[in-house]
């Protein structure tokens, strides 16, 4: 679908009814073509500093985690700072 970007009539010397009809109607197309999601195809892209988790981005958003990049899902969370440590026992040295 190739989206048209409508036409913005140029103010005529005294404004009417009819023209801010047509700059309303205009600006509501345009609102309803930008917040539309769409196709798209690219033979190079970029991303710059893209976010290392999900925290606080939508579902299908992305992010690069560990080098991968993953898209956001509900339930599949990838949480900021899941990094853990832990310890079991002691250990002693003897040095004779």
């Amino acid at each position: 679908m190739v989206k048209v970007i409508p036409l913005f009539p140029n103010p005529p010397k005294n404004y009417t009814p009819q023209y801010m009809d047509q700059i309303v109607k205009s600006f509501s197309l345009y609102v309803t073509l930008v917040n539309t999601p769409g196709e798209g195809r690219n033979t190079f892209t970029v991303f710059t500093n893209l976010q290392t988790d999900d925290s606080g981005l939508e579902i299908g958003a992305i992010f690069n985690h560990g080098g991968f990049v993953k898209i956001s899902e509900n339930n599949k969370p990838h949480a900021r700072g899941s990094v853990g440590t832990t310890s079991v026992g002691t250990v002693s040295v003897t040095i004779s």
